[in-house]
């Protein structure tokens, strides 16, 4: 295939060969084009690093295959799935199961391993791990939560197999159980969601992040914060010398939005004020935050239709990750090359990926195609992660007219999807 005309992410225009997995060249090329991308822009596909594909044990929520014809239809190439699966990826047969279930995946795929009272590193360890995560240090609401001495062990195993540790960074012993008690009775749209942000605090993140960062450093072990959503846990990180990571919907949403979304926009670590939110666009915009990251964890809507004490936490996000990055491109609060490293670049060299990341010759042709002239509404019903519903519905994004992996389109937005190429990225 070669492509014509692309404008990469540096502003530069060039035609792109592929020659079947990986990109031959880049440049003034010449030839019959197969695409004329003259005016569209060219990115890497993008490398979700944290998503919930839920499979095994939750597939009325999401499968391999629905979620990752989300990413697919979003930009995204590669994604990273997390282990609070039933049973979790805390053992090596657990681990073979999901890579078994993993074949139906349009996009390449990682999967991070879990840290229980229950767990198997022996095991584990033999497997091609992506990573050590989601692990929820001092994490109270949910059964992968584990203590302090385990926390220390599993980092000095990680570190002794040079694994990254993602860590769940909120601090239990922080959490303000009076705003929770005080929580109307209200379901849905019509909770008192902001209870959950209030109860979940702001403090309790930087404080695990300092904590996480401190086990860290003894056992000269790689530690990867998940989904920052504060300032202050991001200024932590960054002092501490770990990488961490944004979502989308904690860039874009703020405990001003929770009256519109109600238990929907309940999620661990929980939506912030707006001038919080507003520190952390800046510290993504600035370079501080390292990538973005979904954090995708569907559910279905009459699962979201609880209380705020019941509703399941999490949103799904994988589809609009790149979309409403792009959207701020074409607004001018942010630059294609920034987004382009916040999302494949980055990602790529933190998780050693070095075949990914670039739209440069000699690497893993996982191309995604552009319209940024061409914005348009985010609505639930026309993405295509199995819940059928979104955080951002009304919000605006810039969709794909094309996805690549390795050479295959898995995402052509006049024909539809493409075949099950997806590939564990560590074999």
């Amino acid at each position: 295939m070669l492509i014509g005309n692309a404008t990469l992410a540096d502003g530069t225009t060039a035609d792109v060969r592929v020659d079947g997995d990986t990109i031959d060249a880049v440049g003034d090329l010449g030839g019959e084009y197969d695409l004329d991308a003259t005016g569209k822009l060219l990115l890497p596909g993008a490398i979700d690093a944290h998503v919930h594909f839920r499979q095994p044990g939750f597939s009325h929520k999401e499968t391999w295959a629905t979620g990752s014809k989300s990413a697919a239809a979003g930009g995204v190439t590669t994604v990273v799935d997390q282990p609070n699966t039933d049973p979790p990826t805390v053992t090596g047969a657990a681990f073979d199961e999901k890579a078994r279930l993993a074949t139906d995946s349009l996009v390449d795929w990682g999967i991070n391993g879990g840290v229980t009272g229950s767990w198997d590193p022996d095991s584990l360890f033999d497997r091609p791990l992506f990573a050590l995560g989601e692990v929820f240090l001092a994490d109270s609401t949910g059964d992968m939560g584990i203590e302090a001495d385990l926390f220390a062990d599993a980092v000095a195993r990680a570190g002794a197999n040079d694994v990254t540790v993602t860590v769940h960074a909120e601090d239990a012993d922080l959490f303000d159980e009076d705003a929770l008690a005080a929580a109307g009775d209200g379901i849905g749209r019509d909770a008192d969601a902001d209870a959950w942000s209030a109860y979940r605090t702001a403090e309790a993140e930087a404080a695990a992040v300092e904590r996480a960062c401190d086990v860290a450093v003894e056992s000269d072990a790689a530690v990867h914060i998940a989904h920052t959503s504060t300032p202050e846990g991001i200024d932590a990180a960054a002092e501490a010398g770990a990488t961490c990571e944004v979502t989308p919907h904690h860039l874009f949403l703020s405990r001003a939005d929770l009256p519109d979304l109600g238990t929907f926009g309940r999620m661990n670590p929980p939506l912030r004020s707006e001038e919080r939110r507003e520190a952390v666009f800046e510290r993504v915009a600035d370079g501080t935050v390292d990538i973005v990251a979904t954090d995708h964890a569907p559910h279905t809507r009459a699962e979201k239709e609880a209380s705020i004490r019941d509703a399941p936490s999490g949103v799904p996000g994988v589809e609009t990750m790149v979309p409403l990055l792009l959207a701020e491109v074409a607004a001018g609060r942010l630059d294609a090359e920034r987004v382009r490293d916040l999302v494949a670049t980055t990602p790529a060299d933190v998780f050693d990926l070095p075949s990914k990341g670039q739209v440069a010759e000699g690497y893993d042709a996982d191309l995604a195609l552009y319209d940024v002239d061409a914005p348009r509404e985010i609505r639930g019903e026309d993405l295509h992660s199995k819940c059928g519903w979104t955080p951002f519905e009304g919000r605006t994004g810039v969709f794909p007219e094309l996805t690549t992996v390795r050479g295959t389109v898995v995402w052509d937005a006049v024909e539809g999807f493409g075949e099950a190429v997806g590939e564990n990225v560590r074999s």
